[in-house]
């Protein structure tokens, strides 16, 4: 009996908070879009700087690693 009560406390206390959360989750990823271009361009730049680093050594024989 108790843990019926538990599971009706957790449900009355709990479900505002998953709703909430289901709401603002898509504002949360629409607002993190940048945040995630930004990363994917810095990525890029660092692997094409760190190509371009490597080059002599890949042209004269070296392994690229």
């Amino acid at each position: 009996m108790v843990k019926l009560l538990l599971w009706l406390l957790l449900l009355v206390l709990c479900w505002p908070l998953a709703l909430l959360a289901l709401l603002l989750w898509p504002l949360l990823w629409v607002i993190s879009l940048p945040f995630r271009m930004l990363g994917v361009v810095f990525d890029g730049a660092f692997a094409f700087l760190r190509a371009v680093v490597m080059l002599p050594a890949r042209l004269l024989g070296g392994g690229f690693r």
